[in-house]
């Protein structure tokens, strides 16, 4: 049963019922509904703020797990980084220098990266930063492993091609020299035959009879095979392959022809002193890519030790050139 409010009226002396007007039952009714809807806001921000949901539980147990992996795959990265500039190192520096081959540049891998873009990993995962990190970590290692193995291809033909690389290699006097007599005159400065001065010699004067046989050191072709009036006289110039090349001057004959294939040990001529030349003599050059080298270095196919040995101090005699 409702309840019925009277008050007592002053002025007239009775008792009167109470009469709330509408507009404030209805102000009581919106402050009743806007006090409850502040109340269950607040409810909401401070239950979602301590008391997780289901599905925000689960979301963070997700994001643990992905910091967790990300960081194990960051670690697994780094040491396959490690591996791969290992591997690198090894092909440069020992696989590459036994087979005498040029190293590759670090700027010629970084170049066939640039321009062989030809792993596109995960790149359709998403767009967060640990996506993006891992993926152009794990395409730089994809491409550089895949140059790496371009390079281990290259060195397997160096591997099969090794007895020619062998054989291609000057390794032998171009006179017969059993008792290391023959040694007039070593590579570098030495005091010019004609004028008198210091000038440079790029290779060794072996001394021998008039038409003593004349070697080739290595396999190859006869690239050069003519007569140079004020130079080297009748020489050869053999071609070996691998950015070997001989040259054999101030020869009295000839006996090999232009793109002829000749062996090691076979004759290519004759021990003379044409062109600028003081006496009978074999004067031998050895070329590696185009540059003079000392063709000391390149006799120990037929020298025991103490031989060479005792080659190297002759022809380190500071002395004239025969040419």
């Amino acid at each position: 049963m409702k309840k019925v409010k009277y008050y007592y009226n002053t002025h007239t002396l009775r008792f009167e019922k109470v009469e709330v007007p509408l507009r404030v039952k209805l102000l009581r009714i919106f402050g009743f509904i806007a006090a409850s809807l502040v109340t269950a806001a607040l409810i909401f921000f401070i239950a979602g703020r301590l008391i997780d949901s289901p599905e925000t539980k689960l979301l963070r147990l997700q994001n643990d797990d992905l910091k967790d992996n990300y960081a194990a795959i960051q670690e697994r990265t780094r040491q396959l980084e490690m591996k791969i500039l290992e591997l690198e190192d090894r092909d440069n520096n020992v696989y590459r220098s036994i087979f005498e081959a040029q190293p590759i540049p670090d700027s010629a891998r970084i170049k066939d990266m640039e321009t062989k873009r030809e792993v596109k990993l995960v790149e359709n995962m998403g767009e967060t930063d640990l996506v993006k990190n891992i993926t152009a970590q794990l395409n730089n290692l994809s491409l550089r492993v895949a140059y790496q193995a371009k390079s281990y291809n290259e060195i397997d033909e160096m591997v099969k091609n090794k007895e020619k690389l062998l054989a291609a290699i000057p390794a032998i006097q171009p006179v017969s020299n059993k008792k290391l007599k023959r040694i007039a005159s070593g590579f570098g400065n030495r005091i010019d035959p004609v004028y008198k001065i210091p000038i440079f010699h790029a290779g060794l004067d072996f001394t021998a009879p008039l038409g003593t046989p004349i070697y080739a050191t290595a396999d190859g072709v006869v690239k050069t095979a003519n007569y140079n009036a004020h130079g080297y006289g009748n020489h050869v110039v053999i071609n070996h392959g691998y950015g070997y090349e001989t040259l054999y001057g101030h020869m009295v004959r000839i006996k090999a022809k232009q793109g002829q294939r000749v062996k090691r040990g076979e004759v290519i001529g004759y021990v003379g002193s044409t062109g600028k030349s003081t006496g009978p003599h074999c004067h031998y050059e050895v070329h590696k890519n185009g540059q003079y080298v000392n063709p000391i270095y390149y006799f120990y196919n037929d020298l025991t030790p103490e031989q060479y040995d005792r080659l190297l101090k002759l022809a380190a005699a500071s002395n004239q050139s025969l040419d």
